[in-house]
Formats: C-alpha cells, structure tokens, sequence
C-alpha cells in the first residue's frame, strides 16, 4: 500500500530530510508540501529542493481539501503546528508531529478530537530513537535514584525551552519517583533562574548555542555515586527513522499517541 504524504516545513532542515527520506521509500509518496511563503509555487521551484512538481499551498485548510492524502508530517513550530495538526484531524488526514512546544491543554482537546473522528495521530517530542530508549532508561533509573537534574542542549533556533523531550522526559520519571525538593532547604538563587526551571521537585536545564543539534543528559545522584544517561543526534538524519516508523504505525492507530516510545 502506498501512503501519500504531505510535509509541512519543507524549507527546514527537518523538512528537507524527511523530503529526501520519503523520495527513498517505495511505500510512500509525497503528494504537497505546507510553507507560509511560497503558496502557488511547487517544490521545483524553490532553492535547495529536490526538482519535484509537488504542489506547494500556504493554506492547510486549502490543502487538505484538495489534496488526496493519507498522513500529514508537520515539522514547523508549535503554534502553526498545532493549527495544522487540528486542521488534520477535522479532514481525517493523520498527523505525525515533531513539532515540540504543545501545551498539555492542546495534547488534551487534540487527543479528544482524534478520538471523536477515529483518526490516528502521532505527537512525538523526539523521534530519534536512541533519545526515547534514554527517556524510558531515565525512568528505570528513577526507582532507584531520588536526585536527578536535566540538561537538555540545542541549537540556538530552537523556540521552546526547555525540550520537549525534557519535559517528556521528566513527566515519565514523575511515574516512577516519588516528588522530593532537591538541595539545600535553605538554598537561594543570587542570580535569578541559576538552579533551572523546577519540575516535581528536580530541575532541568536548557543549553542554546550555535554547534549543537540535539542532546540531553540526565544525571541521578545518590551517596558516593552518581548515574548519566546521555544521547546525542549530530545530524538530523537522527530522526528520520523514528519518523517512518511513526508515518508506518499511524496508519494503524485510531486516537492519539504522544511520545513515540509508545509505538515501539
């Protein structure tokens, strides 16, 4: 079976490589693309795109309903992803998103949406799956290590701080560990923000600096030993495997799944 495919952010770097990770696979084909700039043009068109006469539109809404699609791959930023992912939904269209930056509220009334209309969706605040089996690790851990401190690590672009994968993170060690306020009980901050943002009672990180991808350690701490549970993407290729796996398995689903360690 073959699965149409419209991208949205196809002038990203995420984008163009998973332009270029769909082109490689038989079972899918890439239908239309979504960018706010360059409506009425086709992929052809624009620079640094592969020479495809893909129909570009920079409205969803008139995207969907003219084009025959099966799966949208959204990978702009959250506020237009979240537009486009209920647009989606409401046209029976699945969307695997790796956009991060939801607020729990959107997640929620997107998931009751998906389950309204039957139509399967994927949220994944990581797709590179040596990332999720760090998250589901973290959570192992957790059991046994009360103390624990995220550093998550980025590019300087990035728009939401801290990480999606942070944040899932640190919601997936909630199950395990009990809260605990961390450090001193006496502890201040001469320099507002310096211990980091505070979840459950641990805290998390965030690093912008030009170099870097994606990366993130999380560091457990317990008398005379400490535990790190590092991953590191160098590339965006890092992703896309987690993202076709995730195209594959949303055909599959009927509601919606956030994180993709819930499809593996």
């Amino acid at each position: 079976m073959t699965i149409n495919i419209i991208v949205a952010g196809p002038r990203g770097k995420m984008g163009s490589e998973a332009i270029t990770m769909i082109e490689k696979e038989e079972a899918f084909r890439l239908v239309a693309c979504i960018d706010r700039k360059n409506g009425g043009k086709t992929l052809k068109d624009i620079e640094n795109q592969p020479a495809l006469d893909i129909p570009i539109y920079d409205d969803a809404e008139a995207c969907f309903e003219n084009i025959e699609a099966d799966v949208l791959v959204d990978l702009t930023v959250p506020k237009v992803g979240y537009i486009h992912t209920l647009a989606a939904i409401k046209h029976n269209i699945r969307p695997v998103v790796g956009t991060s930056g939801f607020t729990s509220e959107q997640i929620s009334e997107l998931s009751t949406l998906a389950e309204e209309k039957k139509v399967g969706a994927i949220i994944a605040p990581n797709f590179a799956i040596g990332a999720v089996l760090m998250m589901k690790f973290s959570q192992m851990a957790a059991k046994y290590f009360q103390d624990i401190e995220i550093i998550e690590k980025h590019h300087d672009n990035k728009l939401d701080a801290p990480s999606g994968t942070a944040i899932k993170t640190a919601e997936l060690i909630r199950e395990s560990r009990s809260r605990k306020e961390q450090g001193h009980h006496d502890e201040s901050e001469t320099i507002n923000g310096a211990r980091g943002a505070e979840f459950d009672g641990m805290r998390i990180h965030s690093v912008r600096l030009p170099g870097l991808v994606a990366h993130q350690e999380v560091i457990f701490g317990s008398d005379g030993q400490l535990l790190t549970i590092k991953h590191d993407s160098f590339n965006r290729g890092s992703f896309m495997e987690g993202i076709k796996l995730s195209v594959e398995k949303v055909m599959e689903l009927d509601k919606l799944v956030y994180g993709l360690e819930n499809i593996l």
